[in-house]
């Protein structure tokens, strides 16, 4: 089963996901598709609020942070680790439960990026938000390093989500039946 989507001016078909006996999602995967990344890339730059650093969380988000930062002209961008990695100077660390990912999990930003967010204003990017956990760990994790978030951005919004006054997103993603019909 998919889920046929107009998104950024391209036709996508999504595939029809089970998370429980309930309810199903469709799979919106920006991964590969350079094409869709570029172009919700340019649609959200054109809706963004003034901003000094792009954050987003690993690992769907990076290529739609990466393409807004390379289309902004925008030399660096942040991201949230689900591990700390030898690299980094020392983390910052938060706890979250994604819709989409079966166990709980944890975000981690190097010190030495939190000290570049100090007093700045950041924007939070992902690919599409649903229960807003993923958000609410990046919004912990900005406020932890002294970030201003100035906005939170995504391609699509699922569920609750599609009601928050606070996000900036380009489409609005429907929950599905078992047989794959739309939740209303």
């Amino acid at each position: 089963m998919y889920h046929r989507m107009n998104i950024a001016g391209l036709d996508r078909d999504l595939p029809i996901c089970k998370v429980t006996d309930d309810l199903y999602i469709a799979g919106f995967v920006i991964f590969g598709d350079q094409e869709l990344t570029v172009a919700c890339a340019k649609a959200l730059l054109e809706k963004a609020p003034e901003y000094d650093y792009l954050i987003t969380a690993e690992a769907k988000g990076i290529p739609l942070a990466h393409e807004m930062a390379r289309q902004s002209g925008a030399k660096k961008y942040f991201l949230a680790r689900k591990a700390p990695k030898l690299y980094m100077t020392g983390v910052f660390e938060v706890t979250v439960n994604s819709i989409t990912t079966a166990k709980e999990q944890k975000l981690y930003l190097d010190t030495a990026d939190a000290e570049l967010m100090k007093g700045k204003r950041i924007l939070i990017v992902d690919d599409v938000i649903s229960t807003g956990e993923s958000l609410r760990a990046l919004e912990v994790l900005v406020e932890k390093a002294g970030g201003q978030i100035v906005g939170r951005m995504a391609v699509l919004a699922e569920g609750d989500a599609q009601d928050r006054p606070d996000l900036i997103y380009l489409e609005k993603l429907p929950l599905f039946h078992p047989d794959g019909t739309v939740m209303k």
